[in-house]
């Protein structure tokens, strides 16, 4: 599926390729929820990198957050440096893929059929998660990957 997407004040848009663009996986650990969560949860689709087109790319900028140990994290957090909105999330380990964020595609996303709510371990303790019957609940992360999930339930982009 072809997903378009772009900040809120418009100076960065983008254009990308997702065979999984189905935005299912809420995760809850501070790092979403602080650099780009609403409510208490951050949403990442799976995308191919190599379909990345940008639009005013002068305003993306990048955070590599710091993990639990105090290791920076290797993935790349773009974002833009006018406005702030969480664009996507790049990682060398997987150097053909990228995550946007669902809050930043402006194309009709499908909705799920089932959720997975994940890093509850590290909600903030106002969160409360808003579960539907055949969700699935992980204190941490799942084995299961968005390709895994979109490929179980038939849902190929």
């Amino acid at each position: 599926m072809d997903l378009k997407g772009s900040c809120h004040c418009g100076a960065v848009r983008f254009a990308v390729t997702s065979p999984h663009p189905y935005p299912f996986n809420l995760c809850y650990c501070s790092i979403c929820r602080k650099t780009a969560g609403g409510g208490g949860f951050a949403i990442n689709l799976s995308a191919e990198a190599a379909t990345l087109t940008v639009e005013g790319d002068e305003h993306v900028r990048s955070y590599s957050a710091r993990l639990e140990d105090g290791e920076p994290s290797p993935a790349e957090r773009k974002f833009c440096g006018l406005c702030g909105s969480a664009l996507w999330l790049w990682d060398p380990r997987w150097p053909e893929l990228l995550h946007p964020h669902a809050s930043a595609i402006d194309t009709e996303l499908p909705v799920p059929p089932e959720r997975t709510h994940l890093m509850l371990g590290s909600k903030a303790g106002w969160v409360e998660p808003c579960v539907h019957e055949g969700d699935r609940l992980f204190e941490g992360y799942p084995e299961e990957s968005i390709a895994d999930w979109h490929q179980r339930l038939g849902l190929e982009g």
